[in-house]
């Protein structure tokens, strides 16, 4: 798995996850659950996975869709 987009902002994550379904990319979202580590103060990012295969079409989904990414 590649990592393909790293944000503190859960709405960011989640848009560009149900972006990705509607394209039948599968993604994974890890460090859901660092919140209760640090507090649910927001400053640990989730990061978004996907396979390796699908990280060209799943970076050009979030670029044509204004969603940055380290990328």
């Amino acid at each position: 798995m590649k990592e393909l987009l790293r944000s503190n902002d859960p709405t960011v994550i989640a848009y560009a996850t149900a972006l990705l379904e509607g394209e039948e990319i599968d993604a994974f979202q890890m460090d859901v659950h660092m919140s209760v580590l640090e507090g649910s103060i927001g400053i640990l990012p989730r990061r978004l996975m996907v396979r390796d295969e699908d990280l060209f079409r799943a970076q050009a989904i979030l670029r044509d869709n204004d969603i940055s990414f380290d990328g």
